[in-house]
């Protein structure tokens, strides 16, 4: 966090802002906050596949409006290791927010399926078909 506000006056000739710029050289690398996610695209429909790690389904909310695929997962948690007379050694609290859009048109809404298990987050969002009665053609006569 001391990085972060470190460079807020970002200088680019200043020497110093090297050794600022090593210390957030790993979290470009290693960062665990993103969702990877695959999108495979069929005839019938999107198939999406996206990894959430440690992520409880209750707190994982989607949503599809607009020809977009929202993916929102939220992680809290607390940790407390007490020693045998009940005094707290230490005491940790982690929390992650991830959100991912995926623009997938013509999806039919209400015919979309999605299962969570072991951290994979499976959907199934089949095309809608497009009822050649209803075309809205219009010939020039």
């Amino acid at each position: 966090m001391a990085n972060f506000l470190a460079n807020r006056d970002y200088n680019e000739l200043n020497p110093m802002n090297f050794f600022n710029d090593f210390g957030n050289f790993g979290r470009q690398f290693f960062n665990t906050d993103t969702m990877k996610t695959d999108i495979k695209e069929t005839d019938k429909d999107y198939e999406v596949s996206a990894e959430l790690p440690g992520f409880k389904k209750d707190g994982i909310h989607l949503d599809y409006r607009d020809d977009t695929l929202r993916i929102n997962a939220v992680h809290n948690l607390d940790r407390e290791d007490k020693d045998e007379k009940g005094h707290v050694l230490r005491q940790e609290r982690s929390s992650s927010n991830i959100t991912r859009s995926f623009y997938l048109p013509g999806v039919d809404k209400d015919n979309v399926k999605a299962t969570y298990d072991g951290g994979i987050l499976k959907l199934t969002l089949p095309k809608a078909i497009a009822d050649k009665a209803d075309s809205h053609h219009i010939s020039i006569e």
